[in-house]
C-alpha cells in the first residue's frame, strides 16, 4: 500500500475545505415554483452563461467572456471537436474546461458526456485537477437539487470516479498510458489536456516531440478512432511547445485569446479592466507580460545580450559632437506597434551616450508635449537635431506640432529623415556589434527610469519574426545612424564637416 505523505494530507484537507466552501455558497436558493424551476433548468440546458451564473456563485463573481460562452457552444454543438484553446492567464481556463463545460454536458438531454480523461503535467497534478470536479459532484446544493445525488464510486485521490448517471472521470499525468482506458461499452469522449506545457518542457524539443506523439497516438486513440471532444488548454510558453505543435495542426480550431484585444482593451471586460491588465503587464516585465498574456514567448538576449547593456556617466551635453532625438511615432493600433518611442542620443569620438528615453502606451498629442517639455529642459546646453522618419509625418502629427508651437510661442526645429530605409531586422540588428564591442552606453541618469526598462526589454526581446514590440530599437537605429552620418571621416582622417545631407530638410 502507497505510503500517505503530508503533500497527501495537504490535498485532502484542500479538498475538504473545497468541498465546505461550495456547500456554504450552494445552502440557500431563492423560492421558486415548480413551473419557474423547469423553466430555468431549461434555460440552463441551453445558455451556458445561465448555468455557470446559477450553479456556480463561487466561481462566477464575475460574468463569463465571450470566449467562454464561444467555447462552450463549439464543444457542445459538435461532438468530434479537436480545439486548442490558448487563453491568457488568468483567464479561467481551467475552470471551465475541466469543471464547469462537463458538468454542463452531463445535464443535457440526452447526456453529452460518458467518460472524461483530464490530463495534467504529472498524475498527482490531474488528480488535483479532478478533486475540484468532484468537489461541485458532491456539495454543490443547487446542482444536487435539480439534478440528484451525483457521487457513486471513486475518488480523485485514486485517479478516477463514477456518478450515478453512469458518467467516469480518469486523472492522467503527462505520457501516462491512456491504453484500454473504458467506462463499460464507452471509451473516453471528453479529453483535456490542462497546461500540460512547462519551461522545462520547453527547453528539451526531444521531449516535447515525444509529448505530442504520445498525444495524438496513445490519449487521442484511446477514444473511439479519435471520435470525441479532445480539448488542449494553455498559453504558449515557448517557441516550440505542446501548444505551438497543436497551433500549427490543421486538424485543430485555434482560439486564441489575449489580454488585450488588438484596440488595447480587456477581452475578458467583465472582470478586468484596461488599468487592471496594464498594472499586471508593468509587474510582470515586457517579457513575462508577452508570454503569460499575449502566447508570444521570447528568447531573451537572441540578438541583443543582457551583458551588452552597459551604463556611463554622461558628459556635460556641451560636450558631445552632435545630439540627435529620434521618434517613432507608431501610429498603426495593433499590439506589435502601440508604443511611441523617443530616443536622445549623444555621440563622443567613437561611442553613443543614451541620454534620454520615452518608450511609452500614449496619444501623439502627449508625445508632442513630451518632445517640447525636453526641448525646454535642455535650457541652451546643446543644440539637439530632432528627427522622425518622414512617412510618419502627416497632416494629423503637424497639425499637432503647430499647435503646441502656437501654445509655446515656437515651433520645434522637427527634421524629417528621407533615407530609404532597408529591412527593420537588418537596420536594428546592425547595431548589435555597437553594443557587443562597447560603443553604445545607457546615461546613469536615466537607467532606472520606467521607459528606459521598457527600451532594454524591447531591445533584449528582439528577434526575428518575432511579434514583441520594438520601436525603441527602431528610433535607436535612426539617431545612431544618423550620428554616423554626421561623423564620417574621409580617408587621411580629416573630418568631412557639418553634416549636409539630401537625406534630411527642416519642415
Amino acid at each position: 500500500m502507497k505510503p500517505v505523505t503530508k503533500s497527501d494530507n495537504l490535498a485532502l484537507e484542500r479538498f475538504n475545505q473545497l468541498k465546505d466552501r461550495i456547500m456554504r455558497a450552494t445552502a440557500d436558493r431563492p423560492l421558486e415554483s415548480a413551473l419557474q424551476k423547469t423553466e430555468r433548468i431549461a434555460r440552463d440546458r441551453k445558455h451556458y452563461q445561465y448555468f455557470v451564473q446559477d450553479y456556480f456563485p463561487l466561481y462566477a463573481t464575475s460574468a463569463c467572456g465571450w470566449f467562454h460562452i464561444a467555447a462552450a457552444k463549439l464543444i457542445l454543438k459538435y461532438p468530434y471537436i479537436k480545439l486548442l484553446a490558448m487563453w491568457a492567464r488568468a483567464h479561467a481556463k481551467s475552470t471551465h474546461f475541466n469543471l464547469m463545460i462537463p458538468m454542463w454536458l452531463m445535464i443535457q438531454q440526452p447526456a453529452r458526456l460518458h467518460v472524461m480523461v483530464l490530463v495534467g503535467k504529472s498524475e498527482k497534478n490531474a488528480r488535483t485537477l479532478l478533486s475540484d470536479l468532484q468537489a461541485e459532484l458532491e456539495s454543490n446544493q443547487y446542482y444536487i437539487d435539480d439534478f440528484g445525488v451525483q457521487m457513486q464510486m471513486g475518488s480523485w485521490e485514486d485517479g478516477w470516479f463514477i456518478t450515478r448517471n453512469d458518467c467516469a472521470f480518469y486523472a492522467l499525468g503527462r505520457g501516462q498510458s491512456p491504453r484500454g482506458l473504458r467506462h463499460r461499452q464507452h471509451r473516453p469522449d471528453y479529453i483535456v489536456m490542462d497546461d500540460v506545457d512547462d519551461d522545462e518542457l520547453c527547453r528539451n524539443p526531444d521531449r516535447v516531440n515525444k509529448m505530442y506523439d504520445w498525444s495524438k497516438e496513445a490519449l487521442l486513440m484511446s477514444s473511439d478512432m479519435g471520435k470525441c471532444r479532445f480539448i488542449v488548454v494553455g498559453n504558449k510558453i515557448g517557441k516550440d511547445s505542446l501548444v505551438s505543435r497543436f497551433e500549427q495542426n490543421p486538424d485543430f480550431r485555434v482560439m486564441k485569446v489575449c489580454a488585450l484585444d488588438k484596440k488595447g482593451n480587456p477581452e475578458w471586460k467583465e472582470k478586468y479592466t484596461k488599468a487592471d491588465i496594464e498594472g499586471m503587464i508593468k509587474t510582470l516585465g515586457y517579457r513575462s507580460a508577452q508570454k503569460e498574456l499575449f502566447h508570444n514567448p521570447i528568447a531573451e538576449g537572441s540578438v541583443f545580450k543582457n551583458e551588452w547593456i552597459r551604463v556611463k556617466e554622461p558628459l556635460p551635453w556641451s560636450k558631445y559632437e552632435y545630439v540627435v532625438s529620434y521618434c517613432d511615432p507608431s501610429f498603426k493600433n495593433s499590439p506589435t506597434s502601440d508604443f511611441k518611442a523617443v530616443m536622445t542620443v549623444g555621440k563622443t569620438d567613437q561611442e553613443f551616450h543614451i541620454l534620454s528615453t520615452f518608450v511609452r502606451k500614449c496619444s501623439v498629442s502627449e508625445l508632442v508635449r513630451y518632445w517640447y517639455d525636453f526641448h525646454e529642459s535642455l535650457r541652451g546646453r546643446q543644440i539637439v537635431d530632432y528627427f522622425m522618419e518622414a512617412n510618419f509625418i502627416q497632416d494629423m502629427i503637424l497639425d499637432e506640432f503647430i499647435r503646441e508651437g502656437r501654445l509655446r510661442g515656437y515651433q520645434l526645429p522637427l527634421r524629417k529623415d528621407l533615407r530609404k530605409k532597408p529591412d527593420k531586422f537588418a537596420r536594428i540588428e546592425s547595431m548589435s556589434p555597437f553594443f557587443e564591442n562597447g560603443f553604445i552606453f545607457l546615461s546613469r541618469d536615466i537607467k532606472d527610469t520606467e521607459d528606459t526598462r521598457l527600451f532594454i526589454d524591447q531591445l533584449l526581446a528582439f528577434e526575428k519574426g518575432s511579434h514583441s514590440h520594438d520601436d525603441a530599437p527602431d528610433a535607436l537605429e535612426g539617431a545612431v545612424y544618423i550620428l554616423n552620418q554626421r561623423t564620417k571621416r574621409i580617408a587621411g582622417g580629416m573630418r568631412t564637416g557639418k553634416y549636409q545631407s539630401n537625406n534630411t530638410r527642416r519642415i
